[in-house]
């Protein structure tokens, strides 16, 4: 994982997450998670990030 994914997971889950998945059911989960908390938006960024 890159430095730039990881701030981009920190700052702006759902725009790391597009980043390495486009737009899809990843995404708009991370866009979710996100506007419901910003841990849990957080937590899904890194979790998707750093298995693919």
């Amino acid at each position: 994982m890159s430095i730039l994914t990881v701030v981009l997971n920190i700052l702006l889950p759902p725009l790391a997450v597009f980043m390495k998945h486009g737009l899809g059911v990843t995404f708009l989960i991370s866009l979710l998670l996100t506007a419901l908390g910003w841990i849990p938006g957080v937590i899904h960024a890194f979790l998707v990030n750093g298995t693919k």
